[in-house]
């Protein structure tokens, strides 16, 4: 995209309204005039096409995984369904219609179909990121906590009804009178009203950028901090096995934070600089790629909190009948040999205490042992 994508004489506003006198009203969002030229709409619905595609593609393939394959369905992979759903929610949802819109150059469905494009996108979209940052936790602790009671789902449970409710509670004020939803961006998809001018609706976007972006990045920075400090020390203590589990866990880790970042941060930033800054700062095209980023969110998380999953892996070889192919590479179903390593940390001190225990199944194969950190028998990242 360039500027020559952009129509000459067009209003720049982030939220797509031209605001009046009474800074709460605006233009319907059927009257806004289109803020691309035809190439630039062009573009853009091929881009979305490509992510609403893909990204409905990507999360059905997890679900009939779990679907298939009844080792999936442990309670620490309810969290990875969770992203699942809602990514694909918003796929079918929102995706589709701000497709459609794109391919018409405008918005199609009104103010009330705006404000409820708005609000169920939002509430998808902070559903799946709180679930990132609870799945992050659960990896630190798990990687870090040795627990011997048997699977337990009333946690993992109660963790995907409380994103829900978490999400509700921060994207129902619009629709009752704190801030609103209106069209952002080219005008073709709709969003929080980032620059109604009110003091409502700053106190709401800086409550909704500090408790639905801000702090899930520290509690993910945290957590995968501390898993890679505990990980260290395993690979001081085995320097042969658990170094390839560490850089392997540290790929993973520097993944899981660039993509998340990448996707959401633009978004926060431009949005921010659109409630705070200048009332011409953003431009269409600016407002428009952030966006982007953050819906394509829906195609990368299958890709890696459920590819870069050893187990979810081998079931995706074999619901599609790549067995055969995986073998030949130097891969088993089921890993031969597994050596488990508790981290317990000493209340008393900052020492680790490391243990190692050691199983092996009833098939003897070639394979390397693979090395897992106090990960039950049903979890392996």
């Amino acid at each position: 995209m360039d500027a020559r994508m952009l129509s000459g004489q067009e209003a720049l506003n982030l939220s797509g309204f031209n605001m009046s006198d009474d800074p709460q009203m605006a233009q319907p969002p059927d009257e806004v005039e289109a803020r691309l030229s035809s190439t630039g709409f062009a573009v853009l619905s091929v881009v979305l096409g490509f992510i609403m595609t893909f990204g409905f593609l990507n999360n059905l393939v997890v679900l009939l995984l779990f679907c298939k394959f009844k080792k999936l369905r442990t309670p620490v992979n309810m969290m990875l369904l969770n992203i699942s759903v809602s990514d694909m929610l918003v796929c079918v949802f929102g995706t589709t219609l701000s497709f459609v819109s794109s391919i018409h150059g405008r918005w199609l469905l009104g103010s009330s179909g705006c404000s409820w494009y708005g609000f169920i996108n939002s509430c998808f979209g902070i559903v799946s990121l709180i679930s990132l940052v609870i799945l992050s936790y659960d990896r630190y602790s798990t990687l870090t906590v040795y627990n011997k009671r048997g699977p337990n789902y009333r946690k993992p449970l109660l963790a995907v009804g409380g994103s829900w409710l978490y999400s509700l509670f921060w994207t129902v004020p619009p629709l009752l009178g704190w801030s609103s939803y209106g069209v952002e961006g080219a005008g073709t998809s709709c969003s929080v009203s980032w620059t109604v001018q009110t003091t409502q609706s700053h106190a709401y976007i800086i409550c909704l950028f500090i408790f639905c972006l801000g702090l899930p990045v520290l509690v993910m920075i945290y957590c995968y901090s501390r898993l890679l400090w505990a990980v260290k020390q395993v690979g001081k203590i085995r320097k042969t096995t658990a170094r390839k589990r560490e850089f392997h866990i540290l790929f993973m880790v520097l993944t899981t934070a660039a993509c998340y970042l990448l996707c959401w941060m633009p978004y926060g930033v431009v949005a921010m600089m659109a409630t705070f800054g200048p009332p011409d700062i953003i431009s269409p095209v600016a407002s428009v790629v952030p966006s982007l980023l953050a819906k394509s969110s829906t195609v990368i998380n299958p890709l890696i909190y459920i590819l870069m999953n050893k187990q979810f892996y081998r079931c995706f070889l074999i619901l599609f009948h790549c067995e055969n192919w995986s073998g030949k590479n130097g891969r088993t179903s089921m890993s031969s040999k597994t050596t488990v390593i508790q981290l317990n940390r000493r209340l008393s001190s900052n020492t680790v205490a490391c243990a190692a225990h050691f199983s092996s199944d009833a098939l003897k194969t070639n394979a390397e042992p693979a090395v897992k950190l106090t990960t039950p028998p049903e979890v392996v990242t």
